[in-house]
């Protein structure tokens, strides 16, 4: 009986692998300069898939957990990069070498963060709710007694893997905080409330940027009163305070 339990065990494995779980990587191809997109470059995928950027450069392919991806122009083939390991999926950009008089003069729309987020968490959802495996019980239907889930089982013994996942997880998280608070405490909300602009605006945006906690739980109003102090402070050369502090020093 052990015997075909292990048997059926190690099918699950490789059943499971093969499966594997699709995610979205999408960003910007430029030139060496990282100053001109680049149009009809080549993405590349280690399962079979790709496509190329459009005309302001902008990639999106869909990948497997254990593929990497490339990028090839010219004929001229980039290394290959693990998707596990690509820090920024949501915006993995890159430059290749090309010769600027070969590129065309290109508009950049903006992207609309509300529909990014809410797009990225469906492109990731397994990501975003992935647990640490850990055993679970499971009832069948026809009458047997309880036993334990098998993939779960599994899963806890590739610890590779979790690892990966874990740490491609917290990258996604930490990611989505930092757009967050792009969002928020934009240079255009600043520099209205500051009058601020050129190195003193990117001076006073890089010191006083504001955690993600007080940028999720504070107000316009409060949002705005911060940045105001903070322009205070900013122009007498005093260092950030907790905007949570209700004194005044």
């Amino acid at each position: 009986m052990r015997p075909f339990l292990y048997i059926l065990a190690i099918l699950f494995l490789f059943c499971s692998s093969a499966a594997g779980q699709f995610y979205k990587i999408r960003g910007t191809v430029y030139d060496s300069s990282r100053n001109y997109p680049i149009e009809l470059v080549s993405v590349l995928s280690t399962s079979g898939t790709g496509t190329v950027t459009n005309s302001e450069g902008y990639y999106e392919i869909e990948v497997q957990e254990k593929d990497s991806i490339w990028f090839s122009y010219l004929n001229k083939p980039t290394m290959k990069f693990p998707v596990l390991k690509i820090i920024n999926p949501m915006a993995f950009d890159i430059s290749i070498q090309i010769n600027v008089p070969l590129l065309r003069e290109v508009k950049i729309k903006p992207r609309i963060y509300k529909q990014d987020s809410a797009q990225n968490r469906l492109d990731y959802a397994k990501i975003f709710n992935y647990q640490k495996p850990k055993l679970k019980t499971v009832t069948p239907q026809y009458g047997a007694g309880a036993g334990f889930d098998l993939n779960e089982l599994i899963n806890m013994f590739r610890t590779k893997r979790n690892r990966s996942i874990a740490s491609f997880q917290k990258r996604l998280l930490e990611e989505e905080q930092e757009k967050y608070i792009n969002f928020r405490f934009n240079k255009a909300l600043v520099r209205r409330l500051t009058l601020l602009d050129g190195n003193e605006l990117d001076s006073f945006m890089r010191v006083f940027r504001p955690s993600y906690i007080f940028t999720t739980m504070a107000g316009d109003y409060e949002f705005q009163y911060y940045i105001k102090e903070s322009l205070y402070r900013f122009k007498r050369g005093l260092p950030p305070l907790d905007p949570f502090r209700k004194e005044e020093e």
